[in-house]
């Protein structure tokens, strides 16, 4: 049975598992020895570093997109191990972000990706038998399967069946263990407010005589015995279950050990436990964010540190091959978790949820505990954010923006984020790539309520986007609220002129002298980003952001821009996606300049690496149409007598199943087709050769 916080709990063990992620990451390199971590750091009770955005990280990559084997093949049937390897295949860009790229034979994950690719399925992609004891058995087996325990809640048998599943893709013998573990422990907490009851059932579900229950039962005698010292039991776990023992970059049973250490120390408490498991070293993020789920999902919303979640604020960034993907709004992902959680258990989801997640949209109804969806101040002196359940627009929940003293001229800007430059990061990790979430021609639609406490003039905002390369604000015109109403507010966001939108909100300001100076809140709440989009992207306003020419993720060839366009180079098949990744109908239309070999095409409802249509030139004097379904296949060809170095708008063109190409204006195909119903765009070569491509357009129906 679902429990009745099922949703409130997904969203505190995603989150829990995010902030474990966020503390750990800082000290993960093997130089953070656990000696290191102490004399530096000392009493670990907060995070230990300041980020501008926190960049994407494995550990939250598998988790996502793994789990997509639910929705691509097992829709409805049971899961199988190749569905998950299909996954891997189709998200990860080859030796890009994902996972770490270490090697064959030195990164388990590297490994397991080159023999799926060599068409080794899993279970044997990921077995000793194949690739060794040693390599099978590090820790990447039970770090990205979170989310399959959250998903079957107070079900620990058939999550850890499904953990084991997804770990068997890369990992077996131990590895498996440790996915096995997780997943029913996370299922487990769904129902249980008992630490020790929740290891027991995770313990419950790997064999007895394997090194990893040795490992949990050795920590839990000398936590009986010690219940006050883990630093005791952390040497104790140097001494005989040690990285000197277990060999490889980062084997699982050490971080085994402190997993459980960690949460029998932490004593049932989320904050503690996370600190705890940051401290003892070895694969810190890892460990802290496998333990965070548990105790997140165990502890709820409540149980977690305004210190440790602010930060945070609702979203974290990922690189997979979709840059739609990859800008994650926490609440609403739980909500897809829950949506999910639902269609396994086969339980009617109830309709307040299903009305509350729109796919493809952006839909931020605050309806979770301390949900802020991402929203962000640029003046965090006159305004502050927080969540309120007092103050809802036909609902509980609303965002709170307290603007403090405010004088005539002064404002502050309230918005959501859905786009990213490697400017907006502190570091380098794992290679984000980023399209945008919303784009021109699409319906903005807010509820806004103002509550004036001081001020001889009532507060005014406009609306407005912020575009990412030129840093223009384009500003709607302001509107005066009205003290104790709700205002409905709808704007179309405007053309961008080939630029990319990385704001989107209202800029409040304040009407009142300084000697009147406006103070009260306004709350803001059903924050709405919806419609088709019409707009077009000109690469003289781009650049190169983590190696690839925004807002196009690349996988394969070599990509670089010159004189306004986007130049591909490749020895073999090389591709380029961007835009939502769940748009149905839409055109995209680009010039191509063919300049050297052949394929040179667009593509459209692409879902990753391994699904997609592409179209465009193909051998010399003909026109053809691809189906990439984990194998290209020719569905038509027409002649065309094209020639290099000479510019051909070609305009590619999906409706229902109806799949069109024209070139200058003329249809050269018309071809039916169901295999894909959603996807993004992009641009492709399908063997050696050279590309120019430029001014995109894209139009949805």
């Amino acid at each position: 049975m679902i429990p009745n916080n099922y949703l409130e709990k997904v969203y505190a063990g995603f989150l829990g598992m995010n902030i474990g992620i966020r503390l750990g990451a800082p000290v993960e390199p093997t130089l953070w020895t656990y000696e290191r971590i102490q004399n530096t750091y000392g009493d670990i009770t907060s995070y230990v570093k300041t980020y501008k955005n926190f960049a994407a990280d494995d550990d939250a990559n598998g988790p996502v997109f793994f789990l997509r084997a639910l929705y691509d093949d097992a829709k409805d049937r049971e899961l199988v191990p190749q569905d998950v390897a299909r996954a891997w295949l189709n998200y990860a860009r080859e030796e890009k972000g994902m996972f770490w790229w270490g090697g064959y034979g030195i990164s388990t994950e590297h490994t397991a990706y080159q023999n799926l690719k060599m068409g080794i399925p899993a279970p044997k992609s990921g077995s000793i038998e194949q690739n060794g004891q040693i390599l099978a058995e590090q820790i990447g087996g039970q770090i990205f399967i979170d989310t399959w325990g959250l998903v079957l809640p107070c079900n620990p048998e058939k999550a850890a069946q499904y953990g084991e599943y997804a770990a068997s893709v890369s990992h077996d013998g131990d590895g498996i263990n440790g996915a096995r573990f997780f997943c029913a422990a996370i299922s487990k907490a769904f129902e249980s407010s008992n630490i020790r009851e929740i290891i027991d059932t995770g313990l419950s579900y790997i064999p007895k005589t394997s090194t990893y229950y040795a490992v949990a039962q050795a920590v839990i005698k000398f936590y009986e015995e010690n219940p006050n010292d883990f630093r005791a039991c952390r040497s104790m776990l140097e001494n005989y279950w040690g990285y000197d023992k277990y060999k490889g970059v980062c084997h699982i049973i050490p971080n085994a050990g402190v997993c459980i250490l960690a949460m029998l120390y932490g004593k049932g408490e989320f904050n503690r436990t996370i600190e705890i498991a940051t401290m003892c070293g070895w694969d810190t993020d890892c460990n802290a964010g496998n333990v965070g789920t548990v105790l997140g999902v165990m502890c709820g919303i409540t149980g977690l540190a305004k210190r440790y979640r602010d930060p945070i604020n609702d979203s974290i960034v990922l690189s997979s091959i979709s840059g739609y993907l990859n800008i994650l709004d926490i609440p609403s992902y739980a909500k897809e978790l829950a949506l999910l959680g639902y269609r396994l258990a086969q339980e009617e989801a109830p309709l307040s949820l299903k009305n509350s997640f729109k796919e493809g949209e952006i839909y931020f109804d605050f309806e979770l505990p301390g949900s802020t969806h991402n929203i962000r101040l640029s003046d965090s002196f006159l305004c502050s954010i927080e969540h309120t359940f007092d103050h809802g627009y036909n609902s509980n929940g609303s965002l709170k923006i307290l603007f403090d003293r405010m004088s005539r001229g002064q404002n502050c800007k309230v918005y959501y984020k859905p786009y990213y430059l490697r400017s907006d990061f502190s570091d380098e990790r794992y290679s984000p790539v980023f399209s945008p979430t919303v784009y021109s021609g699409q319906i903005v639609s807010m509820k806004i309520y103002l509550d004036q406490w001081n001020g001889n003039e009532t507060m005014g905002f406009a609306p407005y986007i912020h575009l990412a390369n030129s840093k223009q604000d384009i500003i709607q015109g302001y509107i005066k609220l009205i003290d104790q109403e709700w205002l409905d507010v709808e704007f179309i966001i405007p053309s961008t002129e080939g630029d990319l939108i990385d704001e989107v909100g209202i800029i409040l300001e304040s009407y009142s002298p300084a000697k009147f100076k406006s103070l009260g809140c306004i709350y803001l709440d059903d924050f709405k980003i919806s419609g088709p989009s019409t707009y077009s992207i000109d690469f003289s306003k781009q650049k190169s952001n983590f190696g690839s020419i925004s807002p196009f993720s690349h996988n394969y060839g070599a990509w670089s821009l010159e004189n306004d366009k986007m130049l591909a180079m490749s020895y073999g098949y090389a591709e380029s996606y961007a835009g939502n990744y769940f748009a149905k109908n839409y055109v995209v239309t680009a010039i191509i300049t063919p300049l050297h070999g052949n394929t040179h095409m667009l593509s459209v409802r692409a879902q990753g690496a391994q699904k997609g249509y592409h179209a465009g030139f193909d051998r010399p004097g003909f026109v053809a149409l691809y189906l990439n379904d984990f194998g290209f296949t020719k569905l038509t060809e027409v002649p065309f007598d094209w020639t290099f170095n000479t510019e051909y708008t070609v305009s590619f063109s999906c409706n229902n199943v109806l799949l069109e190409v024209f070139i200058n204006g003329k249809q050269l195909i018309a071809y039916n087709d169901s295999t894909f119903t959603y996807g993004m765009y992009g641009c492709s070569r399908l063997s050696m050769g050279r590309t120019a491509f430029s001014h995109f357009k894209i139009r949805e129906y």
